[in-house]
């Protein structure tokens, strides 16, 4: 594959939450630019806000692969607080978020696009329980490092509402997360009467990181996972784009 070219800046965009303000969103757009398209709205995790390191290297990859990307902040982080926001909370911001990409408006001109949406840990699961519920349609759902159970509890399980999406799922899962392997979230999805299809990273954690033993870049473990994802929603979202 070539070089991949980078995308610009993402711009900042403000989203009004009906619960909470107003929350920061970040638009990368797609290279080259292709119009609307599909577009990914990628949430973070509990720990971290949408400036990231993971973040920001998912986002800008995607969009350096020709899917235009948005990410954003809950409403804790954007006020710098660092417990999260109750789940209703959580939801009401994801719903907002869909809503003004949906729709178009400061983001594509008014042209809108097709949606898949997903996250990082928590910001996955809160997207998956938005997809659970009656909500704007989306073509997707991308969940990076699913969490399962918290660590140590796999009796905890977050996994009963999967069951209603019926929009196609990725679950990007590390051989070693701690907050649920990859055969927990095999047998979680089955009993939950969920389909989904899993994309294992092996050796990595609940970031995907990989012990250095192991002899493969970290850069080429993230590339190698941005591809996948990118291909899966081509194939799986019926899209010619990215």
């Amino acid at each position: 594959m070539p070089p991949l070219k980078p995308t610009a800046q993402p711009r900042a965009i403000r989203v009004t939450v009906s619960s909470s303000g107003h929350v920061t969103a970040l638009l990368y757009h797609a290279a080259p630019a292709r119009g609307p398209g599909v577009c990914m709205i990628l949430a973070h995790g509990a720990g971290a806000d949408q400036n990231s390191a993971f973040m920001v290297q998912f986002a800008t990859g995607l969009a350096a692969r020709g899917l235009a990307t948005v990410t954003f902040n809950f409403p804790y982080t954007e006020h710098g607080r660092r417990l999260p926001d109750r789940n209703d909370r959580l939801e009401d911001c994801w719903r907002a978020v869909i809503a003004a990409v949906g729709t178009g408006e400061d983001f594509f001109a008014g042209t809108g696009c097709t949606l898949v949406i997903g996250g990082k840990s928590m910001g996955g699961r809160i997207a998956s329980q938005v997809a659970a519920d009656p909500a704007p349609a989306v073509a997707g759902v991308v969940l990076l490092g699913y969490p399962l159970h918290p660590p140590g509890r796999p009796d905890k399980l977050r996994a009963a509402h999967l069951g209603r999406i019926r929009a196609p799922m990725l679950f990007v899962q590390g051989s070693r997360d701690a907050f649920g392997t990859p055969a927990e979230l095999r047998t979680a999805l089955a009993e939950a009467g969920a389909t989904g299809d899993l994309r294992v990273v092996e050796g990595g954690d609940h970031s995907f990181k990989v012990p250095k033993r192991g002899g493969v870049p970290q850069d080429q473990v993230y590339d190698a996972v941005l591809d996948d994802i990118v291909h899966w929603i081509r194939t799986r979202t019926g899209s010619t784009a990215p």
